[in-house]
């Protein structure tokens, strides 16, 4: 079996999941960069590759059952397994005339934010499963947020977006209890308020520092944990 290991970043083309894409890169993985748009795919995997990480273009669309088993066949193909499954795209949703305002909840938003960012998991995760299951150690990372925390109860009121992330966590879990007895160890990270043109460029964090608890559980032990939710700071409050 080649040594090589394989990482798939949905959304990776820009902001959080590119740089995921470049830590992962310079720990030695070769990187799927996974993203719609073929120009901003192909222009990230050029980004990377000049930064000396080997990488290659998958085309990706999570709201697209087809797609996800497109993308599968070509991971099979170039690499025959995945090691890391980074489950990184997502949207926020529209958010003028009260959609996201619980009183006034457009529920066509919340079906698209859903459909992207807790379905679009799960159908990536349930296509690339057979090739993790082909890995010595197969790590699968949800990307959430600690707006989705009930306890926190962070940032502002968005009830389609951060509902979605509560569903993803719970989503997170029960991937992790069907998968307890195998070597996929799954969990989901929050990579603070990062500054990308998902919030507007307003975050104080670096995409950078919103990529390390990725990486970081993309790369855990064989004892690690299993089903948790995680910050740079460790557990984070459900």
């Amino acid at each position: 079996m080649n040594d090589t290991k394989t990482a798939l970043v949905t959304g990776a083309n820009k902001g959080i999941g590119f740089a995921i894409a470049q830590g992962l890169g310079a720990q030695g993985f070769r990187v799927a960069v996974g993203a719609r748009d073929e120009a901003r795919r192909e222009e990230a995997v050029g980004r990377l590759r000049a930064g000396g990480v080997d990488a290659f273009g998958v085309a990706l669309d999570v709201t697209s059952d087809d797609s996800a088993v497109a993308a599968a066949e070509e991971i099979e193909h170039a690499a025959g397994r995945l090691d890391v499954l980074v489950n990184n795209a997502g949207i926020g949703g529209k958010l003028d005339e009260g959609a996201q305002d619980p009183t006034t909840l457009d529920l066509d938003v919340v079906r698209t934010v859903l459909d992207t960012n807790v379905f679009g998991a799960v159908r990536v995760t349930n296509a690339m499963l057979p090739l993790l299951r082909r890995a010595d150690s197969p790590r699968v990372v949800n990307m959430s947020s600690n707006m989705g925390s009930l306890t926190l109860r962070t940032g502002p009121v968005l009830a389609a977006y951060a509902p979605s992330k509560t569903m993803l966590n719970g989503v997170t879990v029960q991937y992790a209890r069907a998968l307890a007895g195998t070597n996929v160890i799954v969990n989901a990270a929050c990579p603070g308020y990062v500054a990308t043109d998902f919030t507007g460029h307003a975050g104080t964090r670096t995409p950078e520092q919103g990529a390390a608890i990725a990486v970081r559980l993309a790369t855990l032990p064989d004892d690690g944990p299993r089903g948790g939710f995680f910050d740079d700071d460790g557990v984070v409050p459900w």
